[in-house]
């Protein structure tokens, strides 16, 4: 199989009120290029991996420059190609003390979400791949971005490619069509071979509550999930307790089969911006597994990534293995 990874999704700008102002309040937004599936290539191409992008954009100067931009950062972008339509956008007020980060999402009409599941060729973007990625912010976009996550991870599983999915579930974007979450969602996972979800996004496909607290919930959950999907080798989820809005407790878990391995809580403060963090978890929990590691490894490099991106302004990781270890070895001085 081949070490290269195929990651599809939409590409979107996101524009950010300055500072911790509101959006609005002054009239200036930064502005960065992200997109689910694009942050753990980006991710991962920074760790070192060959990372090539499928997605589309409207031929305009914005769609360019999104992909001119993940292109820079590493990552293949061949497949992506224009299409009618617009650019999918989200505004972000970063939060602070006890105020929460706000999200304001205008991607209706995109380029992306406008796309029809045969505008891609999946046996030819698929020929040659080692690990296909999606999310779950590709169906949830509408019918036609639903089945086109569908028929690409129905092509993957007939190709023999590996496939991880990254639950994601997001309430306003399924609420905004007449959709199926649980039964789009249930057949995705049921395709995967890695999943990157926590009870509560098994407890949505599998009509079920879990009971107990911490560690116990997490395996109840992860031994539903590996015994409604059988294809299913992997779990991993973080825990997060948002004491502020820069101030969050993060711990790790990975699920096997036969093994788990929960990291200890870390506590995370002065954070800079935490968009992104669990793409981050993801490239780094993938990385992991790529090269062979346990659970123990798996949680811990994903936790050190998901921990270091809310470090850096921006929707992706760009820290290599150096950055890990460094992390891992707890020196905060300077490296000179």
């Amino acid at each position: 199989m081949s070490d290269r990874l195929v990651f599809f999704g939409e590409l979107l700008i996101r524009l950010t009120a300055p500072a911790n102002e509101l959006l609005m309040q002054s009239p200036s937004l930064g502005l960065h290029v992200g997109g689910a599936e694009a942050n753990v290539a980006i991710g991962l191409a920074h760790l070192g991996h060959d990372c090539a992008m499928i997605s589309k954009v409207p031929s305009n100067a914005l769609g360019r420059g999104a992909v001119a931009a993940v292109r820079g950062a590493g990552v293949d972008c061949t497949a992506v190609t224009g299409h009618p339509g617009r650019m999918g956008l989200y505004f972000l007020s970063v939060g602070a003390g006890l105020r929460s980060s706000e999200i304001v999402y205008d991607r209706a009409g995109s380029s992306f979400a406008a796309s029809e599941p045969g505008d891609y060729d999946w046996d030819a973007l698929l020929d040659g791949a080692g690990l296909l990625h999606l999310s779950g912010i590709t169906p949830a976009l509408g019918p036609r971005s639903a089945e086109a996550a569908l028929a690409a991870a129905r092509a993957a599983k007939r190709l023999g490619v590996p496939i991880s999915f990254d639950g994601n579930y997001r309430a306003m974007l399924w609420d905004a069509w007449d959709s199926d979450p649980r039964a789009i969602l249930s057949e995705l996972i049921g395709l995967a071979d890695i999943l990157f979800g926590n009870h509560r996004d098994l407890s949505l496909v599998l009509g079920k509550d879990f009971g107990g607290d911490g560690t116990g919930r997490r395996r109840e959950a992860a031994d539903a999930g590996f015994a409604a999907f059988p294809d299913l080798e992997l779990i991993a989820s973080t825990a997060r307790h948002t004491l502020t809005a820069d101030h969050h407790r993060i711990a790790a878990r990975v699920d096997l089969r036969g093994s788990a391995h929960q990291t200890d809580d870390v506590d995370v403060t002065g954070i800079v911006d935490r968009i992104g963090a669990g793409d981050a978890f993801a490239a780094g929990v993938l990385h992991a597994h790529l090269g062979g590691s346990d659970a123990r490894a798996m949680a811990e490099t994903g936790l050190a990534l998901t921990c270091l991106k809310h470090s850096l302004p921006g929707d992706a990781s760009r820290f290599g293995a150096a950055d890990i270890a460094a992390f891992h070895a707890g020196g905060l001085d300077v490296r000179r």
